[in-house]
């Protein structure tokens, strides 16, 4: 179980990792529909390291969607069938911050008084944390010779501590030239359902990142969610000068030779 220890940004403690532990690997549902190249490339690294990962197809939704729209008995229905599905597994990797910090910190805020559930949620890691803090694994061996910037969603990067395990990554990759984004701290505007409530401030909150990551001059933006990159990429394919900007989860760079 991925233990939090109090302090600011978070820092997990995260168990030893052993080959003969049983891993699963979770995938999102907007994963599964529209960006299955992603979880294949990560499916992929994790087969070169030696780790052997099962997919239980009964999965489905991690809750998180009716959680954050208030729908919380709803939610509770969702994250017992994930508990019941994952409960066997010593670790359950998902190529998503937003749907990680769903199990790993809200998963108690459904059930703070059963630790049956909350207990599968902790064993939730994103790929790049369980790369780089794990395995200890910093350099794929990938090549990638193109400009590329980054931009890390909120829940992983406020819920999870996530920052500087997806730039070692990247700063590895054969041929690619990093360039920070500016304001990279600040929301996307997808947000799930906020997108959804809010239009118009959400368009104005992914303009403002589109405008940055332009400002970089790189050639593609990648994340570790592809929720926010749905949501960049959209704004992005409206702007005649900027569509030419490609988006890319992390793996699929990563994964490239």
């Amino acid at each position: 179980m991925i233990q939090r220890i109090q302090s600011a940004p978070p820092v997990w403690k995260y168990p030893e990792y052993h080959p003969s532990d049983r891993i699963a690997i979770f995938v999102p549902c907007y994963m599964d529909q529209f960006y299955p190249h992603a979880a294949q490339s990560m499916v992929e690294i994790l087969d070169r390291l030696g780790v052997r990962v099962e997919y239980p197809p009964e999965q489905t939704c991690c809750g998180q969607p009716a959680f954050n729209s208030g729908y919380w008995d709803e939610a509770r229905k969702v994250v017992r069938s994930f508990a019941k599905t994952f409960e066997k597994y010593d670790w359950i990797i998902c190529p998503s911050g937003s749907c990680t910090a769903m199990c790993r910190v809200f998963f108690e805020h459904l059930f703070p008084d059963n630790p049956s559930i909350t207990e599968v949620g902790k064993r939730v890691v994103e790929l790049t944390e369980f790369l780089v803090n794990v395995l200890g694994v910093t350099d794929l061996g990938a090549r990638f010779p193109r400009k590329v910037t980054l931009h890390i969603g909120c829940h992983g990067r406020r819920e999870l501590g996530i920052a500087s395990q997806p730039v070692e990554l990247l700063r590895n990759v054969r041929g690619l030239t990093y360039l920070p984004l500016p304001e990279m701290e600040d929301c996307c505007g997808f947000g799930g359902t906020f997108s959804v409530k809010f239009p118009n401030l959400s368009l104005d909150m992914g303009r403002r990142k589109c405008e940055n990551i332009a400002s970089t001059g790189a050639e593609a933006v990648v994340s570790i969610d592809t929720s926010c990159l749905m949501h960049i990429g959209g704004i992005l394919q409206l702007d005649r000068e900027k569509k030419k900007i490609r988006t890319l989860h992390i793996a699929e760079i990563l994964n490239c030779r």
